[in-house]
């Protein structure tokens, strides 16, 4: 993996012929790359100090410098950032703890479920509207957007970010209840697989496959695709358990020294993923639940377990989702965002102020948190990684949606991008720095785990 950031960001270093630089030795694009990531570590350094999360600093960062003269393709964007989240999901698992959501666990699987669901399917129909003709004016320049477009691009918007929510809210922990923060956590962290397949699903109903050649009915498509759904969860989560329990003796019978535990992670974030993939189910379930399994199951050895697993995860699951945002900023082409600039900012106050807080506050009469905690909550629906991830692999499946006009499909899939950056973008900014002064404003008190009588 690291290999393969340090190849894409030399790509992205390297200019075109009409640059006249493609001489540049190996070493300057070393030295491009260098420096890149310590303005990265900078931005990560000093962004909280202003109020806006790390990752916004890193995204910015790479579009300030951006270098739109790429010899790099949306192909081997894609397949960078799918290998990227298949090692953020496998970490997400190892960070579930499920002592830490006793009594809420059934809630926060719903919630996280659910919220990605209901959330994409309000913002697709707002996109949808925003790019009909009746809303022209308020979407300058951008060519009338298909429903199928619509539910992509709100589809890649489902997940939300624990790493950006957490951190924000690290500011004002004594003012959030121990067991809001592990809901937020558990949410985030399962709601990353629930957008993955609720992607494919809406992929599968909206985009022909390339090898078609007369497509089936929407109806027969719609049948077909629930059913690859639910049997690509099922796969995930059993190759996802069996994997876990083998884990379990690699770690304990082949691992003597904590250095030798990261080559084990990555190793069986890999062979996880390509065996789910391979076998028709979710890879992402799958190293998910991998993850989640080495978590909550005990090892042999009381100085190798999955505390130090996440040890020596953390910095390299820190560079894989700098990376992914620091990518993302260099290929934004800055021009690109003049005509989405109005649906984004419009996608991004309709997901904010109505689609997150819909999404959580529809499900209130199943929580065990009171109505100023969901309040807190529907707010804490910071974007990140993987929005930006889908949006590379977004731009070939719009040249495939059903009945596409092919004239615009150049200008979709350039604004789709474009939508997905200014979304992420407001969304981290505004709900970053809102969300400690909502804290302190709904003035939450420390509360008691139902079950065990703790304080939080």
């Amino acid at each position: 993996m690291l290999n393969n950031s340090l190849m894409v960001l030399a790509e992205v270093a390297t200019p075109n012929a009409q640059t006249n630089v493609l001489d540049l030795p190996l070493q300057a694009h070393l030295l491009f790359i260098g420096i890149l990531f310590l303005g990265t570590l900078a931005i990560s350094r000093f962004s909280p100090k202003i109020g806006i999360p790390a990752i916004l600093g890193v995204l910015l960062l790479g579009l300030s410098i951006n270098v739109n003269i790429l010899e790099i393709t949306h192909e081997q964007a894609s397949n960078f950032q799918l290998l990227g989240l298949a090692l953020l999901l496998f970490y997400a698992g190892l960070k579930t703890d499920l002592a830490a959501i006793r009594g809420f666990l059934e809630y926060g699987v719903v919630l996280a479920v659910g919220g990605v669901v209901v959330s994409s399917l309000i913002l697709g129909g707002l996109i949808w509207f925003l790019g009909s003709p009746s809303a022209q004016v308020l979407s300058v320049g951008i060519e009338t957007i298909p429903l199928g477009a619509a539910m992509l691009i709100a589809a890649c918007l489902g997940s939300t970010d624990a790493g950006a929510t957490l951190s924000v809210l690290r500011s004002v922990r004594d003012k959030v209840p121990l067991r809001l923060q592990h809901l937020l956590e558990f949410e985030s962290s399962v709601n990353d697989p629930s957008a993955l397949l609720f992607y494919g699903l809406v992929v599968g109903i909206f985009v022909v496959s390339s090898t078609a050649g007369v497509g089936p009915s929407l109806e027969s498509t719609v049948v077909t695709q629930v059913k690859i759904f639910f049997q690509q969860i099922g796969a995930g989560l059993v190759v996802g358990f069996v994997f876990g329990y083998l884990a379990r003796f690699v770690i304990n019978d082949l691992v003597e020294e904590r250095s030798q535990l990261l080559v084990v992670a990555m190793s069986v974030a890999f062979v996880v993923y390509g065996s789910a993939t391979l076998l028709g189910g979710s890879g992402f379930i799958a190293v998910y639940v991998t993850g989640l399994f080495l978590t909550n199951t005990r090892y042999r050895s009381p100085d190798i377990n999955h505390v130090t697993i996440q040890e020596v995860l953390l910095p390299f699951n820190t560079m894989t989702e700098i990376t992914i945002f620091l990518i993302f900023g260099l290929l934004v082409y800055p021009p690109d965002l003049v005509d989405a600039l109005p649906i984004g900012l419009l996608s991004a106050l309709g997901l904010m102020f109505v689609a997150r807080p819909i999404s959580v506050l529809i499900l209130q009469p199943l929580s065990p948190f009171s109505f100023k905690e969901s309040l807190l909550v529907s707010w804490c629906g910071l974007r990140g990684a993987v929005p930006l991830a889908l949006s590379h692999d977004l731009s070939l499946a719009i040249p495939r949606i059903r009945g596409i006009d092919p004239a615009i499909i150049g200008e979709i899939s350039k604004n789709a991008e474009s939508i997905i950056f200014i979304v992420v973008v407001v969304n981290l900014f505004v709900q970053g720095v809102s969300l400690p002064y909502l804290a302190r404003t709904l003035g939450l008190k420390p509360g008691i785990h139902l079950d065990s009588g703790l304080a939080t």
